[in-house]
């Protein structure tokens, strides 16, 4: 008895704790509270994860990490044992109302769409949206999406000084893409990109995590009434044209949503961090730009070396359930480092260098199992597009401050640079 009231005691602080950080953000107090074997899964040093995350993974890819107040969660740092908790979907849940629980946040502030839900409501969602993600429907964006590109680069041209490649390319390529694919209006654009990075990056203050998911699912709320009354040709007017009303607003306005978190922010930092790969690496620039075979194996390993989306979604286990030796307790909390996963030696025989000729099939950087990004193959798109215009249009392309002047995101799920100024000629 005594037992059970300190758990609920330690639960109930618990709780409190974490319902402040959703509330006012991590700042400079709550930062501290935080144990450093957990931030080290969100900090960088330059390109590359902390030395201290290949000790951890090589010491004990999945390893206790104890939060404040007794709480407890379990870090996954191992390429295997990642795949093993990623595609385990009957061990784990990443259904929301588990951090509903856990988090103190409110029910109702569910996002909806994949990322947060199990079968078979999972299964019925991927159903409806995977007939818009096939090659096949998507190749209609890609004359589209090089006229976004060729835009940019015509913007960047006329410009004078220096162009930050983080606001003038890698931000707008995304952002009209998923416009262009929900079928959304251009205007909005500014709104898109503010919503979605918010709820990445962990210092958002008043405009915390799940208040940006909330404002996001507001304003596609009133998209999709909008798509009621008259569907266009967009994702979210297909989905009402072929499925009606069997698919509640919610879910549409939920789903909508998961493709901004998933396609917007993700892509835009990764074309940025790619730019900047570029001109880290003059010899890889010249291929890029003069040897169109060179593109796919080069997103590739782009993908795999970056790995913008630093954690996957968290998990929770079903079941008492053993990971590499290890037993992870019912209801306990599991987050897989995708940016370690993809630098284990297991998988690949990564010696801190960019390599494009490696061999790359296989990496985390989209996830895995049933909750891998639905969009990966738009997102390639977008980069395929994006990398060799650049380097054509620019081959004289520098940096337009010295390298250690550079300023990255701290603390973010999604790894990005904060600008990326640099002189065309």
């Amino acid at each position: 008895m005594r037992t059970t009231f300190r758990s609920r005691i330690t639960a109930r602080f618990g709780r409190t704790y974490l319902s402040r950080i959703q509330k006012y953000g991590i700042g400079s107090s709550t930062i501290r509270l935080l144990p450093e074997d957990l931030l080290m899964l969100l900090r960088r040093d330059g390109l590359d994860p902390v030395d201290k995350l290949a000790g951890f993974r090589a010491k004990a890819p999945v390893s206790k990490v104890s939060l404040p107040f007794g709480m407890d969660a379990w870090v996954v740092t191992g390429y295997e044992e990642s795949k093993a908790v990623l595609g385990s979907a009957d061990g784990f849940s990443t259904d929301f109302a588990h951090l509903a629980t856990n988090a103190g946040v409110a029910a109702e502030q569910s996002p909806g769409g994949l990322g947060f839900s199990d079968p078979p409501v999972h299964t019925r969602l991927r159903r409806i949206l995977t007939p818009e993600f096939t090659m096949r429907r998507l190749r209609r964006l890609t004359p589209r999406i090089d006229a976004i590109v060729e835009e940019r680069l015509d913007a960047m041209e006329a410009r004078q000084g220096p162009v930050d490649l983080v606001q003038e390319f890698a931000l707008p390529i995304p952002s009209l893409t998923i416009c262009e694919l929900l079928g959304v209006p251009y205007e909005d654009r500014q709104d898109f990109q503010q919503l979605a990075m918010d709820r990445f990056d962990l210092f958002g203050g008043t405009t915390a995590p799940f208040g940006a998911m909330s404002e996001s699912l507001a304003y596609f709320r009133n998209v999709v009434r909008m798509q009621r009354e008259e569907p266009g040709d967009g994702l979210l007017g297909m989905i009402v044209k072929e499925h009606g009303d069997s698919v509640a607003d919610e879910e549409l306005a939920g789903l909508a949503d998961g493709v901004l978190t998933g396609g917007f922010e993700t892509t835009a930092s990764t074309i940025a961090l790619g730019s900047l790969v570029l001109l880290q690496n003059k010899d890889v620039f010249e291929r890029i730009r003069t040897d169109d075979a060179m593109a796919a194996p080069f997103i590739e390993e782009v993908l795999r070396y970056l790995s913008a989306v630093q954690l996957a979604f968290p998990r929770f286990a079903r079941e008492d359930i053993e990971i590499a030796g290890v037993v992870i307790p019912r209801g306990d909390m599991v987050l897989c480092s995708l940016s370690s996963a993809n630098r284990d030696a297991s998988y690949v025989m990564d010696d801190g260098r960019f390599d494009p000729h490696r061999n790359t099939s296989g990496h985390l950087a989209f996830g895995y199992g049933i909750h891998r990004c639905i969009g990966a193959e738009l997102a390639r798109m977008e980069l395929r597009s994006a990398y060799p215009a650049l380097a054509r249009r620019f081959p004289r392309m520098r940096l337009a401050v010295p390298p250690q002047d550079l300023a990255f995101r701290k603390l973010s799920i999604v790894y990005g640079i904060e600008s990326l100024p640099v002189h065309l000629h």
